[in-house]
């Protein structure tokens, strides 16, 4: 008789009848109906729909309380010449650090500056984003990008990329910065632009367009057009994006020549500013030399024109302020549903508050980053001053101790923590290997503190090189774990980011969701002074010729200073092989965000309208 009873849509948590299997009742359960017996059908995994429903109360869930054992990690008297000398390094870090922002902040100089406010009567890109974001407190992606580049220095790559809050959701944005180079789009332009509608796609977020770009630069249109990862990218990912229900608004708030045209015409929804917004594949230049004819941009692409005529924008705005607020108004109307904060009283916020922070100042940071692997120190201390409390929850904590593994939260989110305290041995590698799958199958985003061994390790005899052979299969697992797992993961990068060890603590080539530097961080294949890991030797031969001994050394400074050049912080930034350098200080702030972003990902996947089944009966 129950199996009369199907019903066309199912609740979150209740029975679906349709799925009962066939059921005689017996004599003494009739007349019975009773809260014990209802509990135990409903337990029964028969009885269950195997389609999945949120229900309101679901949504609203609570995380279980923790109560972590606290690190205790005070600096020590016997530590104190380590930690002094990495705080000298870290100081010259910062001041080059600071060079390098005000340097970004200029942007293309004041010259430039003076030409795009007073006689274009355009806004700076900052004080566009201060009228289209909550507050100033965004995530900057990348802002050292297109320093030292072999054709120059592009700073900002001549766009600014991030993250910020519009009507409380987290949404990336991509502006164009017309005073670097009149907006020309470099090959690191594009790369940039690039990276951020990948963190968009990858942690589900709104993505908002500043247009204001003459093109592309065309002296290095080789590096710009052609191959798949270029410009015609941004095309490809503004569709995808839209399959995928990524929302997408475009402002056109300056020049939108050429290529950048397509941006505003696939985007959901455009706003134009008048007298200063131009769209056209060719400006009036081109038309006069094709055609002889004298047109004005405004008449050409204008705002007006497009609003009235061509349709090719939705909101015809006369001033940018007004812009700024069509788009804001257009983020309220995306019907995104933001997770709901527990209430509590003022009294229980403060405590909160103040149980959440680590018991140790997060300045001391500055002296826990290494100069270089030698000034190493127990990767413990680091952790116990970014979790909240220092409160830690260690996992195999006397199996590969040179792996550290556990859980923690940061400002509330819980967060599965791999941070290198040495080699990455075969047993660190298995231990690695089990705690990735472990947060995986708990849904527990993972965090990557990377300082890994400055060269790999070499083979001089049998023993050593069973035992390299195992550190490599044990790896290779731990690599496939990463690769493979399902959850978010940030990497920040705080002492060495060398050789294969890099790729188990997710680098960059395994996609974590975001990869940052701290300043003294070195990239690269092997750490400076260990070229001779790198280079193939005839040991025979070095001692019978002096000359290929001398040979071999200069080789070997000459590729040391390359690896010093080119393993910097601020030289990976240049070139987009992470998404920023931040200072050690800051990683909390930086983590509470990243975080912030991915748990408004999850709630908008957990609360997605789905197709309920079709049943027949």
């Amino acid at each position: 008789m129950y199996r009369h009873m199907a019903r066309s849509v199912c609740s979150g948590g209740r029975v679906c009848p349709v799925f009962v299997p066939p059921f005689t009742p017996s004599s003494s359960w009739t007349m019975r109906n009773t809260t014990e017996e209802r509990h135990y059908r409903l337990s029964d995994p028969r009885w269950q729909c195997p389609v999945r429903f949120m229900s309101s109360a679901a949504r609203k869930r609570r995380s279980l309380r923790s109560a972590f054992p606290v690190l205790e990690q005070p600096l020590q008297p016997i530590q104190r010449h380590v930690y002094e000398a990495n705080l000298r390094n870290s100081n010259d870090c910062h001041k080059k650090y600071v060079e390098l922002s005000e340097k970004v902040r200029k942007g293309g100089g004041d010259n430039a500056v003076a030409r795009h406010t007073l006689r274009n009567k355009k806004l700076l890109v900052r004080d566009r984003l201060r009228l289209l974001l909550d507050d100033e407190d965004f995530l900057e992606l990348s802002p050292f990008a297109g320093l030292g580049l072999p054709y120059g220095d592009i700073p900002s790559a001549g766009c600014l990329t991030g993250i910020g809050r519009i009507n409380g959701l987290w949404c990336v944005f991509i502006a164009n910065d017309a005073t670097v180079k009149g907006g020309t789009a470099y090959p690191i332009t594009v790369k940039k632009q690039l990276r951020a509608q990948e963190v968009a796609i990858q942690n589900r977020l709104p993505c908002v367009y500043l247009v204001d770009s003459g093109g592309a630069f065309l002296p290095l249109q080789s590096e710009i057009f052609p191959d798949k990862n270029q410009g015609g990218r941004t095309f490809y990912n503004e569709a995808i994006m839209s399959a995928m229900k990524i929302p997408q608004v475009s402002v056109v708030c300056g020049s939108c020549t050429a290529g950048g045209a397509y941006i505003p015409t696939m985007a959901e929804e455009a706003v134009m500013v008048h007298r200063i917004g131009t769209i056209f594949l060719g400006g009036p230049p081109l038309v006069k030399a094709a055609t002889g004819e004298e047109v004005t941009p405004e008449d050409l692409g204008g705002a007006r024109l497009h609003a009235e005529v061509s349709g090719c924008v939705d909101h015809f705005a006369w001033e940018e302020k007004e812009a700024y607020d069509y788009t804001r108004n257009i983020i309220s109307t995306l019907n995104f549903q933001l997770p709901d904060e527990e209430e509590e009283d003022e009294e229980a916020t403060k405590r909160r508050k103040k149980e959440e922070e680590p018991l140790y100042s997060s300045e001391e940071l500055l002296g826990l980053a290494p100069r270089s692997y030698n000034y190493s120190l127990d990767a413990k201390m680091v952790v116990s001053r970014l979790t909240d409390g220092s409160r830690f929850q260690e996992f195999k904590a006397r199996y590969g101790t040179t792996l550290i593994t556990g859980f923690g939260k940061i400002h509330g989110h819980l967060v599965g923590i791999i941070a290198n305290n040495g080699e990455l041995s075969n047993e660190a590698a298995l231990k690695g290997s089990h705690f990735v799958q472990l947060c995986d199958q708990r849904d527990v985003p993972l965090l990557f503190l990377q300082n890994t061994a400055p060269a790999a390790a070499l083979t001089l005899s049998i023993a050593q090189a069973e035992t390299n052979t195992n550190r490599l299969k044990a790896q290779g697992s731990m690599m496939s774990a990463v690769a493979c797992a399902s959850v978010p993961k940030i990497t920040v990068v705080i002492g060495g980011c060398h050789g294969a060890d890099s790729y188990a603590m997710c680098g960059r080539a395994f996609d974590p969701n975001f990869l940052f530097l701290w300043p003294n961080a070195r990239v690269s294949m092997a750490a400076p002074g260990h070229s001779d890991s790198l280079l193939s030797s005839n040991s025979e031969k070095q001692q019978q010729e002096e000359e290929e001994e001398e040979q071999k050394q200069k080789q070997e400074d000459k590729l040391n200073r390359k690896l010093k050049e080119e393993s910097s912080a601020f030289f990976s930034s240049g070139r987009l092989w992470d998404d920023g350098v931040i200072l050690p200080q800051d990683t909390r702030m930086v983590l509470r965000d990243c975080l912030d972003i991915i748990q408004q990902k999850q709630y908008q996947l957990s609360t997605e309208k789905l197709q309920s089944a079709v049943l027949r009966i």
